[in-house]
């Protein structure tokens, strides 16, 4: 899950040391205890429960709306809304007891019916949500997105006010951590049906359930804040009285920001991580993100070729560009799906090792070049021209600066860069509006499937519209026939990864990094910050600011 889109970082920061050191800024004690000050590299594109798919937007749901579960540490669904939980024997049967007498922040009382109203909202093709795949295992879900049964079929029954039914049509190892994610979060129909079009675009246009409320975001605006809101059934468990935001893109602007005391927590890159690591306000924060490369096939027929596809793949020197680039932790990525996200259940051999195919993200230019002068024969074409689209942050700007030098050492290959602002970039992504795109995928839970189901025929996701029925019949084994075999729907979804790398129906960069992970400096006065590797990242119920 993460499938959710997050923005590239990783630029070579133009700042000297003695500068740096002479930012220093103590940070035992903050001078305003109660606030929390944040910077945040994109713009938050919308806080509509049903359709945002980006790290901005699902951060401010995850900690101002409230489900069923709030993922806490280690990635443990603990009850929210939920007071008790009943499974079946075959784990397709569902019953949860709710919180009687919460409230959304308009006075209306939270029940059964919005979780039924919602997942229905969500799941109905009109309204187009990209997330709509994660109910996949919900009886009916798939049937209704694909206009096959009525909304109304769908698996979920209000049974009065406080008690919700959930019928599945195969076990979802991972349910509980789903019904942690926004996307699975209630909505007031009242408020949704009053907004229409613009319902969740901009900060007063939607109510909230949980520890927190948006102000301040007009749905344009750089600046925005979540106040504690008093609304909340555990607002007693709530610390901080408000958390600002602001959108600050470049990496050395941040950094300056967080000597003088403005922000509380900046994330670091290229050169600022070998400068501060040994800083004592310096942290790490493993991320499960994937960087890759995107290549439209319906609107670049080159594309379709798998020697061209290939020949771009072994022209990147990946190693180059997480040591030299991104200079922050990152990992040359081997594959779609990183490293510690999850085990072989026999073995206990990581998952990235177990589905390395040998020799496919190895930097090799002169293989590259055969193999794209065979491409391009197949395809009946004596140059390549694209447009490579990514984010306008500076640190993307770098990465796809060394892309175009690195794919344009490819004899007739020229590369123009289109760079724009992050919710743009999305909007063009899920468009088909590219030639080839920078994407970066962060992990909605600790399983493989959180990615590979990216890349089906039919996920809405899959922006480049690669396909192959072998790679298909795999990820629908292990969600189906193969769901209940830990080891067979293992071994399913590592044949598929094979298939996806050999037949490069993505580009890997690189894993780790993105905005909300990776090398950091947070001062050491916020205290209680929830981290989570997969899923939203910040859960900040329980922060405070001493």
């Amino acid at each position: 899950m993460k499938l959710r889109r997050v923005l590239a970082l990783g630029a070579v920061a133009a700042i000297s040391a003695l500068t740096l050191a002479a930012c220093g800024n103590k940070s035992g004690a903050s001078s305003n205890k109660g606030v929390l000050n944040l910077s945040t590299t994109a713009e938050m594109p919308g806080l509509d429960t049903s359709k945002v798919t980006d790290n901005s937007s699902l951060t401010a749901l995850s900690n101002t709306q409230e489900g069923i579960y709030r993922i806490g540490k280690n990635s443990k669904p603990e009850n929210a809304l939920a007071t008790k939980t009943t499974e079946s024997k075959d784990g397709l049967h569902w019953t949860f007891n709710l919180r009687k007498n919460t409230k959304w922040s308009n006075g209306d009382k939270v029940t059964a019916k919005d979780f039924v109203y919602s997942w229905r909202r969500t799941n109905d093709p009109k309204t187009a949500s990209q997330y709509a795949y994660l109910f996949d295992g919900v009886k009916n879900a798939d049937a209704i997105q694909n206009k096959k049964a009525d909304v109304k079929s769908l698996g979920v029954k209000a049974v009065g006010d406080y008690k919700l039914e959930v019928t599945l049509e195969k076990p979802i190892p991972y349910f509980k951590l789903l019904l942690g994610f926004p996307i699975f979060f209630p909505q007031d129909q009242k408020v949704v049906d009053k907004y229409g079009s613009k319902y969740g675009m901009s900060a007063n246009k939607q109510v909230y359930n949980g520890p927190f409320k948006v102000e301040g975001w007009t749905g344009t605006n750089t600046k925005w804040k979540w106040v504690k809101n008093n609304s909340y059934w555990d607002k007693s468990a709530v610390k901080t009285n408000t958390i600002n935001f602001q959108v600050v893109k470049e990496g050395n602007t941040a950094l300056n920001l967080y000597n003088s005391g403005k922000i509380d927590r900046t994330q670091l890159q290229g050169s600022q991580v070998a400068n501060y690591k040994n800083n004592k306000d310096y942290t790490y924060f493993q991320g499960s993100t994937s960087a890759y490369l995107e290549l439209n096939e319906e609107k670049v027929p080159a594309f379709k070729n798998q020697k061209i596809r290939q020949a771009l793949s072994l022209a990147l020197d990946r190693k180059q560009l997480v040591n030299n680039v991104l200079e922050d932790g990152s990992k040359a990525a081997t594959g779609l799906i990183p490293t510690k996200l999850t085990k072989n259940p026999k073995t206990g051999a990581d998952f990235a090792n177990d589905s390395k195919v040998a020799d496919t993200t190895d930097h090799n230019l002169a293989k590259a070049k055969q193999l794209l002068k065979e491409g391009e024969k197949e395809a009946g074409i004596s140059s390549l021209n694209f447009t490579l689209l990514a984010d306008d942050t500076s640190g993307t700007k770098q990465n796809s600066e060394f892309l175009q030098s690195q794919f344009e050492k490819l004899p007739g290959v020229k590369v123009s860069l289109q760079n724009v602002p992050f919710k743009n970039r999305l909007t063009k992504s899920a468009n088909g509006d590219f030639d080839a795109v920078i994407t970066l995928w962060g992990a909605d839970y600790n399983d493989p499937y959180t990615y590979s189901s990216l890349f089906t025929s039919d996920n809405s996701q899959n922006n480049g519209k690669w396909k192959n029925s072998e790679y298909d019949t795999l990820i629908q084994n292990s969600a189906n026939k193969d769901a209940n075999d830990k080891q067979k729907r293992y071994d399913d979804l590592v044949n598929a990864e094979k298939i996806l790398t050999k037949d490069v129906g993505i580009v890997p960069l690189y894993w780790g990094t993105a905005s909300g992970s990776g090398p950091m400096l947070q001062k050491s006065y916020v205290k209680g910050v929830i981290y989570n590797s997969a899923g939203v990242n910040f859960n900040y119920k329980n922060v405070e600011v001493k």
